[in-house]
């Protein structure tokens, strides 16, 4: 099972990387989610539907969550009526169907299911399963987080995988950090460097979350976005800014037109233009003519870049350019070798 220490830790573009991995190698692999999650949200998980879709999975190779940890699972659990809470079964997940290896997607975090005795611990010890965590890097405090996990999950933690390392952290994580973990007897599979595209969203997804109103190139919403940055300088400092960045949504007011046209001219993939001031007749002729998308929010600029920055936060693993990428890190990067040796498996013998 490959569970996370906190959630958006890369833990779904993790495991599509391994599961691509591993058929490359010519395994035979199934995949599931024995809980599911639509507290304050929408029971369907566009995630699973993807990841099957990418590894090509027969219905046969799928096993679909059995449990969802919805509102009324919960308030069921809080009544203190005096009966026995309620057992959810997992057995399923034990009755393989003839794959080499069954990978399970766990719960978002080390504590998410606890209350319905289907945390990652718990699920691991029901069913006799291995765990691999995923930790996204933010400090070499990571190390106490994956002690607190070791403690927690014992002998069943088979390895861990540092997500999104950024390069001044390159070093320390892999002369301090992961020696340490070693002697703790804490497996480092793979110390995944960042990228700029896995961390990226498309415009498409900015729009749904403001609520934004497309004023121009409604065919581009599927660029990708890596950075964002505000247009609130003078229009010089303004240039000098963007000229720094690449793949940019810029975020300025309806009524600022030199900034619009300085970001034009830049590695700008769409414009957010706030106060719900439309632009002027020459930016949208621009931007048509360099298919750079216009949105318009009737927000303020702080307001928009804050809500724009959780969900560069919360990115989803649904492009084919994220798909590409997170198989070529885990190819370059995982020990897929000393993965294998952990779980007792080889790799048949075609595919040696």
């Amino acid at each position: 099972m490959i569970g996370s220490t906190e959630s958006y830790s890369g833990k779904s573009a993790v495991l599509l990387g391994v599961g691509l991995q591993l058929q490359a190698a010519g395994m035979d692999i199934g995949f599931g989610k024995p809980m599911g999650s639509s507290i304050g949200g929408d029971a369907a998980d566009p995630d699973l539907d993807f990841i099957v879709e990418t590894l090509q999975l027969p219905a046969a190779r799928f096993y679909p969550p059995s449990i969802s940890l919805t509102e009324a699972a919960v308030a069921d659990r809080l009544a203190l009526d005096g009966q026995a809470p309620t057992h959810y079964s997992l057995q399923g997940y034990t009755e393989h169907r003839g794959e080499d290896l069954l990978l399970l997607e766990g719960p978002g975090n080390l504590t998410e299911g606890t209350l319905l005795s289907l945390s990652v611990a718990h699920i691991a010890a029901d069913i006799d399963a291995a765990v691999l965590l995923v930790t996204r890097y933010d400090s070499l405090l990571l190390v106490d987080r994956l002690l607190a996990a070791k403690a927690q999950l014992g002998a069943r933690l088979i390895g861990v995988i540092v997500n999104d390392v950024p390069p001044d952290a390159a070093e320390a994580c892999a002369e301090l950090a992961r020696p340490f973990l070693e002697s703790q007897g804490i497996p480092v599979l793979a110390l995944l460097p960042r990228s700029p595209i896995m961390r990226s969203v498309t415009v498409r997804e900015i729009v749904a979350r403001l609520n934004a109103e497309v004023l121009c190139c409604p065919n581009r919403l599927d660029l990708m976005v890596e950075t964002l940055t505000i247009g609130a300088m003078n229009v010089n400092s303004a240039l000098r800014y963007f000229r720094k960045a690449t793949n940019m949504a810029v975020v300025t007011g309806g009524d600022r037109t030199d900034i619009q046209f300085a970001a034009l001219e830049t590695s700008t993939q769409c414009l957010v233009l706030t106060g719900q001031i439309p632009p002027s007749p020459e930016i949208l002729e621009r931007a048509s003519d360099l298919e750079v998308p216009i949105v318009s929010v009737d927000s303020d600029t702080l307001s928009t870049v804050e809500r724009i920055d959780e969900l560069f936060g919360q990115v989803r693993l649904h492009e084919p350019i994220k798909v590409q990428c997170i198989r070529e890190l885990i190819a370059t990067h995982f020990d897929m070798e000393r993965l294998l040796q952990l779980l007792d498996l080889k790799l048949p013998v075609s595919a040696s």
